[in-house]
């Protein structure tokens, strides 16, 4: 019984892999093809007719200045997301381990902050960011590092509260101060969670279009901004060269994930202790 019951999960999960997969495909598949057969036929294989090469990719190459938006969209993400990842989890190690009504509030706050809606904040933020003259790269990063900071507490907090304090508490005694002591001893044995929180904000920092868009605007274009430019006048859309660039978009997030896959539910599940 169990055994029928495991065949038929499995096939599930197979119908939802090739779900999630389909769209990939078809972008892969239309990258191929010939801008004027796209629409038209959009689920149709490339044959002979309409069958373009790799035309698609160098003009896509031309017209968005794609290495350009790569080492921009490219530094912008390893920067948040390092950001992200060492100050996180400080404050979730200092919340955690030192109890008192500051910290508790602190806390509460980053987990609130998890349901605000970004479209609440979007214009106020866009504002203050001017102000403070953060619409710039490093100004972005500041941004990014505040958006994603509630859920990445939540998860570090998590996991610190399932360290046992006898370990940090021995460290102490051996000399170590508060630094030594998180860098040396409880950093790492966050590897789980803090490959997590790094998976999960590179992908989203890397394909973020409107926070860049608001913030940067086009003085320092982004992957999904200099593919959004392919958009001409009148609507027209050169599909093919679209096609082409989400291809490459796709393909150093894909590796990344692929590369640290083995460690997401791990540190979820560490990440989701409750404490």
């Amino acid at each position: 019984m169990k055994k029928h019951y495991s065949k038929i999960i499995f096939i599930l999960l197979l119908a939802v892999c090739a779900l999630f997969l389909f769209p990939v495909f078809i972008v892969l598949m239309n990258s191929f093809k010939s801008k004027f057969y796209i629409s038209a036929e959009p689920f149709k294989l490339p044959t002979g007719e309409t069958f373009a090469g790799l035309s698609n990719y160098i003009d896509g190459l031309a017209k968005t200045g794609f290495f350009s938006a790569f080492i921009t969209s490219l530094f912008i993400t390893v920067c948040s997301v390092g950001a992200i990842v060492l100050f996180t989890s400080m404050t979730a190690w200092y919340i955690t381990r030192v109890k008192n009504r500051f910290t508790k509030f602190t806390y509460y706050a980053f987990v609130f902050s998890m349901v605000v809606p970004f479209q609440m904040v979007m214009f106020t933020m866009v504002k203050t960011a001017n102000v403070l003259n953060l619409d710039n790269p490093w100004g972005l990063i500041v941004i990014y590092l505040g958006f994603g900071a509630g859920l990445s507490v939540f998860m570090f907090s998590g996991f610190v509260k399932g360290i046992p304090i006898e370990i940090e508490e021995a460290a102490m005694i051996d000399g170590c101060g508060p630094i030594r002591t998180f860098f040396l001893v409880v950093f790492p044995l966050m590897k789980p969670t803090t490959i997590t929180v790094a998976i999960i904000n590179t992908m989203w920092i890397w394909n973020d279009y409107l926070l860049p868009y608001l913030v940067i605007g086009s003085d320092y274009k982004t992957i999904p901004i200099a593919i959004q430019y392919l958009r001409g006048g009148y609507g027209s859309i050169d599909m093919g060269a679209m096609m082409a660039m989400l291809v490459l978009s796709i393909i150093p997030v894909v590796i990344f994930y692929l590369l640290c896959q083995k460690h997401i539910i791990k540190g979820v599940v560490a990440g989701a202790v409750k404490g």
